[in-house]
This record gives C-alpha cells, sequence and structure tokens, in this order.
C-alpha cells in the first residue's frame, strides 16, 4: 500500500492498521471475486433439471437435509464469502418474488461471471460488459415476451395449470406422484384465489405433515387439520353441524392480578373455596352451553376438574391450540375469537360442517379435522411420507408449485421449458449484437453464450452428450424457427416441448434473467476490496 508525504516528508497513515488489512485491487479483486461467484454456481449447477442430484447438508446441531431447491441449499450453506453471500441473497430473492427457479438463476449468473472473466482478460473495461449485458438482458426479456404464449384456464379447465405445476414438480424428488401433487397444489390455490382481482394468498393454505404412510397418501382437506386430540378420552370423536366457540382466555377461575395469599384453617373454609371454583367452572361450562357451542377449542389449558366437569357436560374441547391455527379456525370457519368469557355471543359462533377426530396407524397420533366449513377459504394439504426429510422436501416441493400456480394466475403467459426459451433467447441475443457498433457487442455475444449455460447443465445432468444435444437443438430451432425445441432429458424421443407440456411461468423466466444480470453487474463493478485479515 503506498505511503503518502506531507510537504516535510513525514509518513502519514491514511488507513488505520493497514498492516492488519489484506487489500485486493483492480483485476485481482474483480477475479477474485468471479471466481467466488463461480464456485458458488458449480455446486448448483448439478441440482439442475428433472435429472439434477440432490445435496444433503448437516447443520452445526445435526439436524440433516435433503433437498435439491437451490434457495435452501444456499440457505443452509454457512457462506463466509462476501461475493457468494450475494449469490445466497440472489437465489433468495427469486425465492421471495416467484418461488421457482431458485437453481436456474444462480447458474446463470455464475456463466455471465465466466464470460465476464474471459472479456476482462482480453482487457475490456468492466463497466462496459455491465452496460453490454443489460443492453442483452433487455433484448432477451422482450424477445420472451414475442415467444410467450397466453394459457387460458377456468374453474372447469385446470389442465394448463396443473401442467405447468408438473414441470416445477418433475425436479425434485417427489416426482414419481407429480400429477396428484400437482392436482392438490393447483386446487389449494384455487380454494384461496381472488380470480377478480388475480390475487392469491398463500398465507389460508396451510402444510401439515405426518411421517407415516406413503406420498400417494397426500391429501387435500378442505378445511383446518390440527395436531391435537380432544382432550378427553370419553369425549365424542365426530361431530356434526359443529357451532365451534374459539377461545383466547383460560378455562378456569380467574386468579387475581395482585400478589394474594388464602389462609385456610378449617375444613369447612376449604370446602367453600372448593365449591366456589366449581361454581365457577360450572358457570362457564354453561355459558357456553347457554350460546349453542357443540365444541371449545381453547388457545389455554385446562386442569383435569375443568376436563372432567367439560366431559360430564357433553361439551368437548380442544386444548393448547396455537394463535396461528386459531386464526385459520376462525377464518375457515367464519368464527371470531373471544378473548374474554362475557363477550361470547351466538354470532361469534364459527359452524363447521362435521369435525372428526382420526388416529393414524399404530401410534397413538391424533389429529383433528374441521371440515366443510362456512367458509371453505382457508385449505390445508396434508402430506404423508415415509421419513422426516422426504416430509420437509415434499413441503419445499409443494411451495414451488403453490407459487407457480399462483403466479399464473396473477399472470397466465407461459414460455416452454427444458432449456427451449434460453436458447432461443441466446440465438434473438446473437442476431441483435450486430446492430451494435463499438466494445458493448463483445459483452452482447458474451451473454448470448452464457445464456446456454442452462440447457448445457441440463443435458449433463441428463447423462446425454452436452456441446453434441445443445448444437443439434439449436440447428433445429434456427432451421424450423421454432422457439419450442429444448433439450429432451427425460429421453421421450422428441425435442419439442410443446409435446412433452414442458412449461415455465414467463414472470419467472424473465425475473431469472433480470436478477441475474443485475447481480452480475454489481460484482463487476467492485475493483478494491479492503477486508480484515484473518488474525
Amino acid at each position: 500500500m503506498a505511503l503518502a508525504f506531507d510537504e516535510f516528508g513525514r509518513p502519514f497513515i491514511i488507513l488505520k492498521e493497514q498492516e492488519q488489512k489484506s487489500r485486493l485491487r483492480g483485476l485481482d479483486a474483480q477475479k477474485s471475486n468471479i471466481s467466488a461467484g463461480k464456485a458458488v454456481a458449480r455446486i448448483l449447477r448439478t441440482s439442475l433439471g428433472p435429472k439434477g442430484m440432490d445435496k444433503m447438508l448437516q447443520s452445526p446441531d445435526g439436524d440433516v437435509t435433503i433437498t435439491n431447491d437451490g434457495a435452501t441449499i444456499l440457505e443452509q450453506m454457512d457462506v463466509d464469502n462476501q461475493i457468494a453471500k450475494l449469490m445466497v441473497e440472489l437465489s433468495r430473492s427469486q425465492d421471495y418474488e416467484i418461488g421457482d427457479g431458485t437453481t436456474g438463476v444462480v447458474v446463470m449468473a455464475g456463466a455471465l461471471l465466466e464470460k465476464a472473466e474471459r472479456l476482462l482478460e482480453r482487457g475490456i473495461h468492466p463497466i462496459r460488459i455491465a452496460e453490454g449485458y443489460e443492453t442483452a438482458s433487455r433484448i432477451s426479456v422482450e424477445h420472451l415476451d414475442r415467444v410467450a404464449n397466453k394459457f387460458e384456464f377456468g374453474e372447469s379447465n385446470l389442465e394448463p395449470l396443473i401442467q405447468t405445476c408438473m414441470t416445477t414438480l418433475s425436479s425434485k424428488i417427489v416426482n414419481r406422484c407429480k400429477r396428484s401433487l400437482a392436482e392438490i397444489a393447483v386446487k389449494a390455490v384455487l380454494a384461496v384465489a381472488d380470480l377478480e382481482r388475480k390475487d392469491v394468498n398463500l398465507d389460508l393454505i396451510k402444510v401439515e405433515g405426518k411421517v407415516g404412510g406413503k406420498l400417494e397418501d397426500t391429501e387435500l382437506i378442505y378445511g383446518i387439520v390440527v395436531d391435537k386430540d380432544m382432550s378427553h378420552p370419553q369425549m365424542p370423536k365426530q361431530i356434526e353441524d359443529a357451532n365451534i366457540a374459539i377461545l383466547t382466555c383460560p378455562f378456569e377461575p380467574p386468579k387475581p392480578k395482585t400478589k394474594h395469599k388464602v389462609d385456610i384453617d378449617t375444613v369447612e373454609k376449604f370446602q367453600t373455596l372448593r365449591v366456589q371454583e366449581q361454581k365457577y367452572f360450572d358457570e362457564m361450562v354453561q355459558k357456553c352451553k347457554d350460546v349453542g357451542a357443540t365444541l371449545v377449542i381453547c388457545q389455554w389449558g385446562f386442569d383435569d376438574e375443568a376436563n372432567h366437569l367439560l366431559m360430564h357436560r357433553n361439551l368437548p374441547a380442544v386444548r393448547w391450540v396455537g394463535g396461528v391455527e386459531l386464526e385459520l379456525i376462525a377464518i375457515a370457519t367464519g368464527g371470531r375469537i373471544v378473548p374474554r368469557f362475557q363477550e361470547l355471543t351466538t354470532e361469534k359462533l364459527g359452524k363447521a360442517g362435521i369435525v372428526r377426530e382420526k388416529s393414524f396407524g399404530t401410534t397413538k397420533d391424533r389429529m383433528l379435522y374441521i371440515e366443510h366449513c362456512a367458509n371453505s377459504r382457508a385449505v390445508t394439504i396434508f402430506i404423508r411420507g415415509g421419513n422426516k426429510m422426504i416430509i420437509e422436501e415434499t413441503k419445499r416441493s409443494l411451495h414451488d408449485a403453490l407459487c407457480v400456480a399462483r403466479n399464473l394466475i396473477r399472470n397466465n403467459s407461459i414460455v416452454y421449458g427444458g432449456g427451449s426459451a434460453e436458447i432461443s433467447c441466446s440465438i434473438a441475443v446473437d442476431a441483435a449484437a450486430d446492430r451494435y457498433p463499438g466494445v458493448e457487442q463483445y459483452a452482447i455475444r458474451a451473454f448470448g453464450d452464457a445464456l446456454e449455460a442452462i440447457p448445457m447443465a441440463l443435458a449433463e445432468n441428463s447423462g446425454l452428450q452436452p456441446i453434441e444435444t445443445l448444437s443439434a437443438v439449436k440447428s433445429q430451432q434456427i432451421k424450423d424457427n421454432n422457439p419450442h425445441f429444448g433439450i429432451d432429458c427425460n429421453d421421450v424421443g422428441t425435442n419439442d416441448m410443446r409435446e412433452q407440456n414442458v412449461f415455465e411461468t414467463l414472470i419467472g423466466k424473465q425475473q431469472q434473467i433480470l436478477l441475474a444480470t443485475q447481480v452480475v453487474k454489481m460484482i463487476l463493478k467492485i475493483d478494491d476490496v479492503i477486508s480484515p485479515s484473518d488474525y
């Protein structure tokens, strides 16, 4: 680091403790940043597409996650490098905005960085590369708009939505029953969707899992499933046309807020106290009966005495139900959450067609199903699977499928998958590059080459000859002027993605290109890295 001298020739310090900091400048800084970005992309590259591999990650406390969802892999990896953290952020923002395509966006950013490195070695200024990339990404997004197809679907015609969700699920562990899971996802989204406003609130879809059974037993319940059972074993297991009181107040005698102590010196006083407490309970239970409640769902617990009383008064009850579940039950049954006993009225009760307790396997695991509700806008997807990891991975896969169905309801344009959209964009970018004189032309062509990284990775992961397959598909696209040819990953025998029914949402693809370009521009503009050294 250069020393600065004042007019008397005395050196003075610009950076504090500079001998303890390491500094990279210029091309070295850019190269080290690019190699960090490429390293992250290389990890995810093998898990792209229907034949992609899964990653197994172990957290510091020993929890094991098996997944092939890009966002999850990067979240769980403990990344230290700042540029690698940018890549993690990149896949996270794709996950938040679109929900699908988290692996592809990182692979694409990695390819863009790789091409940029070659241009930097030739002496092209990073800003010119960034500008060229920006222009090329604009060309790609416009081209995608042109090749996109509109999908018309309605309440009766769900096939287009199901096909698109199946494309998403085909790259996950659960691909053997992707048809049934895609149908479940689409029905769940349509149950809570507001089609006039084109809006879907995914919070109303609750995803529950229970170990045991097989993946095919996964079901969609138009109502709520609560992982609780009736508080007393002798209470009825099935209640039809239930009126549900939803309480957040404790079911026990009121306790004074101040510190107090009761002196009991005779048996009579104790008896009086007990009778008084019982009277309180009686009044509470009676109050619930008077307003017509046939089931009480309580956020807090109640002791055995209360339980016994409820049982005798034929008022089934469920205790210790969490806050989020209470809200969902209230939304589904059209009831109101009651914070104080005095406020309990008939109008505040929720209504459900049937409330039943279901037990699983030989274990004593029971769950409560609240179905045929007054307002069926809250639904539950109930997943079964052989072990905890499968269930967690199915939850993540279904989240992707739900997001895709939501995106299609918001914007029903689709492009064809299997790398066909990327190859088509790459051809369009190459054709447009001739119109730009100057150094940007190199960057635009490099962008076109980088787009081919995704079909290339798809071919590689499917065990095909990558370069041979890619060039065959590309020449076919140019010859027939048809943007629907992609990589035949599943060896069906045709490259036409329209016949294979492989679709992706248009907004998802455009977002991938825009986000990857933004991050790469940001990385290219860094030319000086000052970091504390490692001792």
